[in-house]
């Protein structure tokens, strides 16, 4: 082990400063969650591996996060020895896709047109539409996206056309039954 984040922020900056073949990274972190910093650490460190452990269900973030440049999404009720087999594979510069992270990506290929509203959505416009449905504000939003408000409103504006609803009521009461929030 080179370092431990308690959070979002926290695992950025320990990328800035240590030198690391794999990020084991949870989504669920204070401040700054672990979907938030994805891009942050992409950016900063392209080569790094990032191997997401979490709690939620792998058919409800692994393919965006995969999408997003994770090496590798595992529930965390998974056995611990494939823990250690994903962070060897990903040590190597490889992704490491379960048999069920794999079919998802392959569901995706073949159905377009009954795709989930959500699955729609950009990387960035899903981080958004996430956060508005937790309540957050717009500029909340901004502040931990790293954004203008008006670049937050703009998605939202998308984020509210591509899956035809109509208020931030509207958007937790979908992220609420597609179990994509607490």
């Amino acid at each position: 082990m080179v370092g431990e984040a308690a959070s979002g922020r926290e695992a950025i900056d320990l990328v800035r400063k240590v030198e690391m073949d794999v990020l084991l990274m949870d989504l669920s972190m204070p401040g700054q969650t672990g979907m938030d910093a994805l891009a942050m650490i992409r950016a900063k460190a392209p080569d790094v591996g990032i191997l997401i452990l979490s709690g939620y269900p792998e058919e409800h973030y692994a393919v965006n996060l995969i999408r997003q440049s994770a090496s590798g999404y595992l529930n965390k009720e998974c056995d611990p020895a494939e823990i250690i087999k994903a962070i060897r594979i990903i040590s190597l510069g490889k992704r490491y896709i379960t048999p069920s992270v794999a079919d998802l990506l392959a569901q995706q290929l073949n159905r377009p047109a009954d795709m989930a509203c959500h699955e729609q959505l950009s990387e960035r416009e899903f981080q958004v539409f996430l956060k508005l449905a937790k309540g957050e504000t717009a500029g909340g939003i901004a502040r931990s996206l790293s954004l203008s408000v008006k670049t937050v409103s703009t998605y939202r504006t998308r984020v509210m056309e591509k899956m035809s609803l109509h208020s931030n009521s509207d958007l937790s009461y979908y992220a609420l039954e597609n179990k994509l929030i607490d």
